[in-house]
């Protein structure tokens, strides 16, 4: 019986690898190159950089990935602001034209508060009730804030279902019939009784408008109560921009 020789070297017949003997492979040697990554954006092949593909072999791509654009980022200006030009000037003209006969829904002067709108319109009695005395602007948007909060606790102290916001939206878009007589009062400012019942003409419009809105049925018989602060208050308004 012959002793067994060494078994035969194994070569598969798909060429995929081979087994050598441990002597063979001490003449082998050789390198890795590094793999052509490439990315497809819109069709064309860009080569990474060298920076770009450490950080994938190393599992670090994540650090790479940029996210889409939201659609919620790109929206307009006014919109993110949430300011709507036509609901402030629909509320415009249901300030300035407060017949119930002219057919426009006054209650959503009331019922959709904004607060961007009344600030515009009480920002533009301050600056034409100037004059030179700058402290007027700051001295008229408190009067707006707290003159509305005083309102608010009466109506609620009465009974009334009102919010804040609603009573601070229509104090503030009431301004408006004030400014509407202001140029008119630069007119007729030396004649003293044409002036006068202009300006009381302003005050009983403005007063008009915001009691409309604010004193419903649910005061009742207290509708007075509430009726005469609002008078009050805008008469003061009316007494920081002409001066008595």
């Amino acid at each position: 019986m012959q002793p067994p020789g060494p078994p035969p070297a194994y070569a598969p017949a798909n060429g995929d690898f081979t087994f050598v003997s441990s002597a063979d492979a001490e003449d082998l040697s050789g390198s890795i190159a590094s793999p052509d990554v490439k990315l497809n954006l819109g069709g064309d092949f860009i080569k990474e950089s060298t920076a770009t593909t450490f950080l994938r072999q190393r599992g670090y791509g994540w650090l790479l990935e940029v996210e889409d654009d939201d659609p919620e980022d790109n929206k307009p200006l006014l919109e993110e602001l949430d300011i709507d030009l036509k609901d402030i000037y629909y509320k415009i003209r249901c300030v300035l034209m407060p017949m119930p006969s002219l057919g426009f829904n006054r209650q959503v002067v009331r019922d959709n508060p904004d607060f961007w709108g009344p600030l515009a319109v009480v920002l533009f009695f301050s600056m034409i009730s100037l004059y030179g005395q700058f402290r007027v602007v700051s001295w008229i948007i408190t009067i707006w804030i707290f003159g509305s909060l005083t309102i608010f606790l009466l109506a609620r102290v009465l009974g009334g279902e009102v919010a804040y916001g609603q009573v601070l939206g229509v104090i503030g878009y009431s301004l408006l019939p004030l400014i509407v007589i202001a140029p008119i009062l630069l007119v007729v400012g030396s004649f003293e009784v044409v002036s006068t019942l202009i300006k009381l003409f302003g005050v009983f419009w403005a007063a008009y408008s915001a009691a409309s809105l604010l004193v419903g049925e649910e005061f009742k018989t207290k509708k007075p109560l509430l009726i005469y602060p609002i008078f009050l208050l805008y008469i003061y308004f009316l007494s920081l921009y002409t001066g008595v």
